[in-house]
């Protein structure tokens, strides 16, 4: 699944290629995903402006003229395609996962611009598309997720007051969206390896400068990863041909039984499934 770092790259491209179009006629080639897209999906969209491409979490969402947005998640398989009517570009998938061509199949939803299309491909079909009619609806919409790492009530106070008295493993509360929203498995192995917390660690245990630890090195790491373009962890490149790199920065993410890279440390790097998500980690340094 794309996380946040893949997904605001997808925001980017978005942004870049269909922010001021309007939209001029919208193909829907299968209703069936997630949620299924409403009758008058494609009569809502016609003739409205694309006045914002946003991104809060994993979720994109487009500002429409008539006060409305659409809200736009990938699931596990969803990709966007940018197609360019007289550019014929061999890569076309503005994130990193699956095809960097436009399949053949499981092309859904088909949303065209002038010169430009965007096209929703999605085999396993996780993924949908949300009309929501306000920026009131919208807030409400987000209202039971947690603030996303780079939100200012993501702080000290908030994560420690969180914590108190629960007995779940930290690794699965930075994966939980109601705690904190986007960051997903590759970047919570990450960020705790650089924060020297051990993954099973319960979060009644962690103290307050631990917290600020988790704070700090969430908003490293995912920065750095929207820095190096996401994690290409398949052989794939967005649609400049370019693939994200953050991978090559991998400290513990699948390195199992390989040395750690953190200096005069001689720990391994171990693999255990914690809620039947692979999570890596130094049997040494991460305590």
């Amino acid at each position: 699944m794309p996380e946040l770092p893949e997904v605001e790259i997808v925001r980017q491209s978005l942004d870049k290629e269909i922010k001021q179009k309007k939209v001029k006629k919208v193909i829907i080639r299968n209703r069936n995903l997630r949620f299924k897209l409403p009758l008058n999906f494609s009569n809502f969209l016609k003739n409205l402006k694309i006045l914002s491409v946003r991104r809060f979490s994993k979720y994109i969402i487009l500002g429409l003229s008539n006060g409305s947005y659409c809200i736009l998640h990938l699931g596990m398989s969803g990709t966007i395609h940018l197609v360019h009517n007289l550019k014929k570009n061999s890569i076309t998938n503005t994130s990193f996962y699956n095809s960097p061509f436009l399949p053949r199949t499981h092309n859904h939803v088909e949303i065209i611009f002038d010169k430009v299309k965007i096209i929703y491909n999605d085999p396993r079909r996780f993924g949908f598309f949300e009309i929501i009619k306000n920026k009131k609806l919208l807030e409400e919409r987000f209202s039971h997720l947690g603030p996303e790492p780079f939100d200012n009530r993501f702080n000290k106070e908030y994560v420690f007051t969180f914590f108190k008295g629960k007995e779940k493993n930290i690794k699965n509360y930075l994966i939980d969206q109601n705690f904190v929203s986007g960051i997903g498995n590759i970047y919570a192995s990450e960020i705790l390896y650089l924060s020297r917390i051990n993954p099973h660690k319960k979060v009644n245990k962690i103290k307050k400068k631990d917290c600020e630890k988790i704070i700090i090195n969430s908003k490293k790491i995912l920065l750095e990863a929207i820095k190096k373009g996401g994690s290409s962890i398949r052989d794939f490149m967005n649609i400049s041909g370019v693939k994200g790199s953050f991978q090559n920065n991998f400290k513990v993410y699948q390195r199992e039984g390989q040395n750690c890279k953190r200096f005069k440390c001689h720990g391994i790097i171990k693999k255990k499934n914690i809620s039947n998500r692979s999570t890596f980690f130094c049997n040494s340094c991460q305590k």
